[in-house]
């Protein structure tokens, strides 16, 4: 069934008005409980599809699937299987929770295929392989630009002709729940004669989404634009936790290093792109023109709402600290693939593409404390009376995404990690 141009669907499951695991969404991770080993299902409302168990039963006979490859500990051989694979395994389950279809509701095995998600620990969705981060909000890079070089010439000469990236850490990249130590290293002050070292003192978070890839190319070929989407699996929501004092010192003459590798978390559930596609949009409108290879005939944006959550020790409530959205990148994810392949490096199933930090046109929108409390030099005030410049040892940063319109939700849930004191 098409996904842009789909009647109204219902399902016999529970959900929720608000859920973003709906039956337009239908994500795929890799779960595990006290009684379940490692695998590979499907989320609706609170509820885990656990694929192994329809396979067994038959309900996927007729594609002739490998065996045992929803007992995976991660979905790469199943994304391997390609688009035509994967879209197929996803309509079959949405078929099959549908509210008038009865194979898999009236089913004395539906016990056994439907696990709580509560109950369940989800784990890193993907084996990833490497991992780019890009610079492509203007937003963002504008307001890094007025603070750290000259307010007047934010942006750097290149960076409105090629989507700026830097090669980063994938050992390091964690799923939701899992806590972070904040990092140590080098920094210096203006008034410093010399660099000190110690914990940092400017933890920051970083709004992001990623996109994993699909397929795999061979060394020296490139991907089009116009290829671009057959190469991409789906999208996770990404925080770059950054140690700002850090990377203020070490960043030049190459970039990011210490500052950047000691963690990014991820959500757990894979959106496809195939669900997202009811959610596409004009980006905005690039001036100058790009170069040829980078011109793209339709459009690869997406509308999609990004919410950052700071939340103290021993605080019940977060507090929504910015509200931004995927729809604001300069830069779309067909022009940062082929741009990642032009010069011929190969890519593999897997690897990670994430946005860079996602800020708005206004100050409520900025996607990291360092635009929020620009620089430092503003306070944020929090729901409970507290203030920050930056994240402190015991809070928790979450980060949230959703894409609603006509009544259809696809969701992201959540990426949520709690920051603990420097070992």
């Amino acid at each position: 069934m098409s996904e842009s141009n789909m009647s109204p669907m219902e399902t016999w499951v529970e959900v929720s008005k608000n859920s973003d695991f709906t039956i337009y969404n239908l994500p795929f991770g890799v779960f595990k409980n006290k009684r379940l080993s490692p695998r590979i299902g499907v989320a609706i409302g609170d509820k885990i599809v656990d694929l192994s168990v329809l396979d067994q039963e038959g309900f996927f006979s007729d594609m002739f699937l490998p065996e045992g490859i929803f007992l995976n500990d991660c979905l790469n051989e199943l994304i391997d299987l390609g688009k035509t694979q994967t879209k197929k395994i996803r309509e079959r389950v949405q078929e099959l929770l549908l509210a008038d279809n009865e194979k898999l509701r009236d089913h004395s095995i539906r016990g056994k295929v439907m696990v709580n998600r509560r109950e369940a620990e989800m784990l890193l969705p993907v084996k990833i392989g490497d991992y780019t981060d890009f610079y492509s909000s203007m937003e963002h890079a504008t307001n890094v630009g007025k603070m750290f070089r000259d307010p007047e010439n934010a942006l750097l000469p290149n960076w409105k002709h090629l989507p700026v990236g830097y090669h980063g850490r994938a050992s390091s990249i964690i799923p939701s729940g899992v806590p972070i130590h904040r990092p140590k290293g080098q920094f210096k002050d203006p008034d410093m004669e010399t660099p000190g070292f110690g914990p940092s003192r400017r933890l920051d978070f970083e709004l992001e989404l990623a996109f994993i890839t699909g397929k795999s190319t061979k060394l020296g070929d490139s991907i089009s634009t116009e290829d671009a989407e057959d190469y991409i699996f789906g999208f996770v929501l990404f925080n770059d936790w950054s140690a700002r004092d850090i990377q203020a010192w070490e960043y030049v003459p190459l970039g990011p290093f210490l500052g950047k590798n000691f963690a990014s978390s991820i959500s757990p559930w894979v959106v496809t792109l195939e669900a997202l596609d009811q959610f596409r949009v004009d980006g905005p409108k690039q001036d100058p023109e790009v170069l040829p290879y980078l011109q793209c005939e339709t459009p690869h944006s997406f509308d999609i709402q990004l919410e950052a959550y700071i939340q103290p020790e021993d605080v019940k409530q977060a507090t929504k600290v910015s509200t931004s959205n995927f729809k604001y990148m300069y830069w779309n994810i067909a022009q940062q693939l082929a741009h990642h392949t032009v010069n011929g490096c190969n890519i593999n199933v897997g690897d990670m593409l994430a946005s860079g930090t996602i800020s708005g046109p206004t100050e409520d929108s900025y996607g990291s404390m360092l635009e929020l409390s620009w620089k430092g030099t503003k306070l944020l005030r929090l729901d409970s009376g507290e203030e920050r410049k930056f994240i402190e040892d015991g809070d928790t940063v979450i980060l949230k995404g959703f894409s609603e319109k006509d009544g259809i939700r696809v969701g992201f849930g959540e990426v949520k990690s709690k920051v603990l004191p420097a070992k």
